[in-house]
């Protein structure tokens, strides 16, 4: 098809690189619960439970539907007293769609052979055709507009088969939202929470209507109702976080991603898990940076078209930040390892390819989850609230001192601070 990206634009994120260059190095240089058994045994990956068996019915014009419970995963379990926790690791695509390069096709695979369950966030616009982008009315600018474009009818029947399938193998389905507006002018930063309320309320609207305004009526809709499933977001470029998590928090969502933490273990902010991206090591730099492919990209070329002779080391490095990042959790305080990625190939490939050597590597090891963040919020529901504020007083790479069993056997009567540590002020910048 020739499609560099959905609507053969650049998908979200790649807008960002020029715009957010020079805050990205700034703030660099300044510094599977869906099957425990085999996850607990180090196995190449976990056993799919099939699809339960239920009639489907069918929600508005048919683009999504009821079909029971999500395949493929287990109810979430309290820690015992004294258990150690498991390693959790969250891989998650912001502006997932399916273009020429495959690449969520590939990930779905790759997910499948490793164990792997991750979170997809689908940017609404990539479900409506460019001669219906009218029907977007972002805020604060003039209907049909949008950073990364629209898409094509094709490009449309192939990411709802991504969408339908990701779903099915227990994945799950988030929002990066639609037009991917950044910067200080116009941007989402910009935005109230009545904003962010329209904009989320378009995102869903794309989504459970997209057979009427792509034409595609004869296709099979997806498997879920969107309006349950929607429980989490990046903002683009993360930026708007504040007005977001406010409009999220009304709405009743469970979690965002939009922000910067160190690798400690997470809280809440405004009723809303806040599991944002984390500050990790970048091998052979001084400082570190975000656990994105984008922020490893910046700090390295400052460009999606770097050098050839340099991609191998740069997507080594940026796998070794994150195998670094993963060691210092797994051997240290268990915090969830959170790490976010685009379809993108920047600097030919190379953070993609790290990606899976990363997946290949952690998502096998004993007592390791590579999981969705819905999956790690449901975890972080069941638990004890006082053991998760005993958690989040062990720092950055910090294992108990007496040992796991001895940390975690008592409950203390009152439960400590649950406020995590900030990361610099300078590392709250834009990313991707």
């Amino acid at each position: 098809m020739g499609r560099t990206g959905p609507g053969g634009r650049r998908p979200a994120g790649a807008v960002a690189v020029a715009a957010g260059i020079a805050a990205v190095l700034v703030a660099g240089l300044a510094g599977c619960t869906a099957s425990d058994e085999a996850a607990e045994a180090g196995a190449a990956g976990p056993k799919r439970v099939a699809a339960p068996k239920s009639a489907v019915r069918l929600i508005g014009d048919g683009s999504t539907a009821y079909t029971g419970a999500q395949p493929g995963l287990r109810k979430p379990e309290r820690l015992k007293p004294g258990e150690k926790p498991p390693q959790f690791v969250v891989f998650s695509w912001d502006g997932a769609g399916e273009d020429s390069q495959k690449l969520f096709s590939h990930f779905r695979e790759v997910g499948k052979k490793y164990g792997a369950t991750m979170t997809y966030f689908l940017s609404g616009v990539y479900l409506l055709p460019e001669e219906k982008s009218t029907l977007y009315v972002p805020p604060g600018h003039a209907p049909g507009r949008s950073d990364i474009g629209f898409n094509d009818t094709e490009g449309i029947r192939d990411t709802v088969r991504e969408l339908r399938g990701a779903w099915q193998e227990g994945n799950e389905i988030g929002t990066h939202f639609n037009g991917h507006f950044c910067g200080p002018e116009s941007g989402v930063g910009t935005w109230s929470v009545e904003d962010w309320k329209s904009e989320i309320a378009q995102a869903k609207s794309f989504v459970k209507n997209w057979k009427t305004n792509s034409g595609l009526t004869s296709e099979k809709p997806l498997p879920f109702d969107y309006d349950t499933e929607l429980i989490g977001a990046r903002t683009p470029c993360l930026e708007g976080r504040d007005n977001f998590v406010r409009a999220a928090s009304q709405l009743g969502w469970r979690y965002d991603t939009s922000g910067v933490n160190n690798q400690v273990w997470p809280g809440k902010d405004q009723g809303l898990w806040d599991l944002s991206l984390q500050m990790i090591p970048i091998p052979g730099r001084s400082f570190e940076t975000l656990s994105m492919d984008y922020n490893f990209m910046v700090n390295q070329s400052g460009t999606a078209k770097g050098a050839p002779s340099m991609h191998r080391y740069w997507g080594n490095q940026f796998r070794d930040g994150m195998l670094q990042a993963f060691d210092r959790a797994y051997n240290g305080n268990r915090a969830p390892l959170i790490i976010g990625n685009h379809f993108e190939s920047w600097n030919g490939g190379t953070y993609m390819r790290a990606i899976e050597e990363t997946i290949a590597n952690v998502c096998v090891r004993s007592e390791v989850r590579c999981v969705s963040f819905r999956q790690l919020a449901d975890w972080l529901d069941a638990q004890d609230p006082v053991v998760l504020a005993k958690l989040r007083t062990l720092k950055v790479g910090e294992a108990p001192k007496d040992g796991w069993t001895a940390f975690l056997a008592a409950r203390p009567s009152a439960a400590p601070a649950s406020g995590a540590a900030s990361p610099p002020a300078a590392a709250r910048r834009q990313a991707g």
